[in-house]
């Protein structure tokens, strides 16, 4: 076969160390900009995000040559580094220790898309760590022992 294909989409949640609320409204909207502008310098194809009090969720349409923990360790680390250096927040801030990936079905990319983008919404009536636990147990990790990226 003389071409290779991939269509690997992510869907990628991180949070906030402690899952404090520190990212308040303008805090998040420039820290989206900023982490789809990096995103964008460094060839990583950002489909949707929104960015949280306490978390973030991200879409991604993955290139063949990249990798989770990279792309997740660019966002993390240099937008944490971000924050600080601009003093976007009146404490230190950083990222909590982990992350979750979750593959998407093409036929599923709209619709998570609109789950992300309609974040504010599902946050009035579901709380991060109910959400978290809901995606882990969608995916199968139903009954694994957390660590502290996860609701506790």
């Amino acid at each position: 076969m003389p071409h290779s294909y991939t269509k690997i989409y992510l869907h990628i949640v991180w949070a906030t160390k402690n899952r404090e609320r520190v990212l308040v409204r303008d805090a998040r909207c420039a820290i989206q900009q900023h982490i789809l502008a990096y995103a964008e310098e460094n060839s990583i194809l950002v489909l949707a995000m929104n960015v949280q009090d306490d978390h973030v969720h991200c879409l991604i349409d993955m290139k063949s040559n990249q990798q989770v923990d990279e792309i997740v360790k660019l966002f993390k680390g240099e937008s944490s580094h971000w924050i600080n250096e601009r003093d976007l927040l009146p404490q230190k801030f950083s990222w909590q220790r982990g992350y979750g990936a979750f593959s998407v079905s093409p036929s599923h990319v709209e619709n998570v898309k609109r789950y992300i983008g309609n974040q504010d919404e599902h946050h009035r009536r579901r709380s991060f760590a109910e959400e978290y636990m809901s995606i882990l147990k969608k995916y199968g990790f139903v009954g694994v022992e957390t660590d502290e990226s996860v609701a506790e």
